[in-house]
C-alpha cells in the first residue's frame, strides 16, 4: 500500500504537529507491519527528520505552506504517485486528491470559541475542517473529549471517529538526568520509581531554585497574563521564586507578554524564550521544579504529560481533557480560579512534599495510555481500513 503524508508541519521549527507526525514516522520506520507499506512525504522543504529514503520517499513541492500549497499544489504532485490512502495529520486535506483520507482533527478550538481567531483565519479553518471531515473516510483524534467535540459540532457519525491517544516524548536523555537510571538498569516499567528519584532529587534543588516551567505556543485561552499574576503575587512571599516561558506569542486579540512581565516586576524573574531546541528545552526541564499549564480548552494538552513524564508535576485548570489525559496525577485549579487561587496551587506544587508525592505517585497509571508504538500500530490499522 503506498501512503501518502503531508509532512509540511517537520520543515522549520516542528511543533506539536510535528512532534506527533514525527513520532508515528518513527514507529513505521521500525515497526514489522509498517515495512509492507511505502510512505511518500509532501512537504515545502526538507523535513527535520532522518527516514529510509526507500521506504519514505520525500517530494520537495516549493511554496509556502498555507491553505494555497495544501489546497492547489500539493494534490497534483500527488495524484503522480498513484496513492492508495492520503494521511492529513494537522485539522485539514487536500478537497480535490481522488483518494481516501484520513486526517488528525486534534481539537475544534476554532469552531467552539471563534472568538481567539482572526476573522479570516477563523472562517477559512472552519469551512475547510468541516469540508475534510465531510469528505474524509475516517478521522483520527487524540482523546474522547475531542471525540464528542467533533460529532457533535461537525456533525459527523461517531463510527467514523477513532480515538488514538498519540505517545509522550520526553526530552531525549531528561529520565536518566532525573533518576531514571535505575529503572533502566532493572529493565522495569515501573514509573513510581522515577517519580520517587525525580521527587528526592527536587527536594534537594527546589529551595534554593523554585523554578516553574510552561511550554507551549502561548495562546488566549492559555491564559499566560494570569500564570505571570500569580507567579508575581507568589514571589512576594516566596523568594527565589522564577518562571520559564517556552512557546511563540499567537494570541488574539494580541497580549503583550512582555508588558505583563514588566508590570507585574517579574523582568529577570520570568524568562521568555519563543523558541527551544531540544537541548535548551532539556536543560529546562531538568532544572524545574513545578510545570503550569493553565488551558481552558484542549483537545489533550501534550506538555502536562511530558512533564509527568520525567518527574515533573504539573498545575492545570480543571476541565474535561485535562481530567482525562491527566487524572489524579496533576494539581487542579478550577477554570475560574483567581490568581490567588493560581498562585496557592503553584505554591502546592513547588513546596508540599505530601501533595508532590501524591500527584507524581499517580503518573504511572496516567502516562500508561501514551505510548508512541500503540498509537502507530493503530493510526496505521485506520489507515489500512480506509
Amino acid at each position: 500500500m503506498r501512503i501518502g503524508i503531508d509532512a509540511r508541519e517537520l520543515s522549520g521549527r516542528a511543533t506539536g504537529v510535528g512532534r506527533y507526525l514525527a513520532g508515528l514516522l518513527r514507529e513505521w520506520t521500525n515497526g514489522e507491519r509498517a515495512r509492507s507499506h511505502e510512505f511518500v512525504l509532501y512537504a515545502p522543504e526538507p523535513v527535520g527528520i532522518t527516514l529510509d529514503a526507500h521506504r519514505f520517499a520525500t517530494r520537495i513541492i516549493p511554496g509556502t505552506s498555507g491553505t494555497w500549497w495544501e489546497q492547489m499544489r500539493l494534490p497534483s504532485v500527488a495524484a503522480a504517485d498513484h496513492l492508495d490512502v492520503f494521511f492529513a495529520p494537522a485539522y485539514t486535506a487536500p478537497l480535490r486528491l481522488d483518494v481516501p483520507t484520513v486526517v488528525t482533527i486534534h481539537d475544534l478550538s476554532y469552531v467552539a470559541h471563534p472568538e481567539w481567531f482572526r476573522l479570516r483565519e477563523g472562517a477559512r479553518r472552519r469551512w475547510l475542517t468541516r469540508a475534510t471531515a465531510a469528505r474524509a473516510r475516517a478521522i483520527v483524534t487524540v482523546s474522547e473529549f475531542s471525540k464528542r467535540e467533533i460529532v457533535e459540532r461537525l456533525g459527523v457519525s461517531e463510527a467514523k471517529v477513532r480515538v488514538v491517544p498519540h505517545g509522550i516524548d520526553a526530552p531525549a536523555g531528561l529520565a536518566e538526568a532525573r533518576g531514571d537510571r535505575e529503572r533502566a538498569e532493572a529493565g522495569s516499567a515501573d514509573l513510581s520509581a522515577v517519580a520517587r528519584s525525580a521527587e528526592a532529587e527536587g527536594a534537594k534543588a527546589g529551595d534554593a531554585d523554585p523554578r516553574l516551567l510552561y511550554v507551549g505556543s502561548i495562546f488566549n485561552r492559555r491564559r499566560v497574563p494570569d500564570l505571570i499574576r500569580a507567579v508575581a503575587a507568589l514571589a512576594r512571599r516566596r523568594s527565589g521564586i522564577s518562571l520559564d516561558l517556552v512557546g511563540d506569542n499567537r494570541t488574539f486579540p494580541p497580549q503583550d507578554i512582555d508588558r505583563a512581565i514588566a508590570n507585574h516586576g517579574m523582568t529577570g524573574r520570568v524568562r521568555w524564550h519563543r523558541y527551544a531546541t531540544e537541548e535548551a528545552l532539556r536543560d529546562l526541564y531538568a532544572r524545574a521544579r513545578a510545570f503550569a499549564f493553565l488551558s481552558e480548552y484542549e483537545g489533550l494538552g501534550m506538555t502536562p504529560l511530558e512533564a509527568l513524564a520525567v518527574g515533573i508535576p504539573p498545575v492545570v485548570l480543571d476541565t474535561p481533557a485535562a481530567r482525562e489525559s491527566l487524572e489524579d496525577a496533576a494539581m487542579y485549579v478550577p477554570i475560574n480560579g483567581d490568581v490567588p487561587a493560581v498562585a496557592l496551587a503553584l505554591e502546592t506544587a513547588l513546596f508540599d512534599e505530601r501533595a508532590r508525592a501524591r500527584v507524581l505517585g499517580a503518573a504511572p497509571a496516567a502516562l500508561a495510555k501514551y505510548e508512541w508504538p500503540h498509537a502507530a500500530r493503530e493510526t496505521l490499522a485506520v489507515l489500512e481500513r480506509a
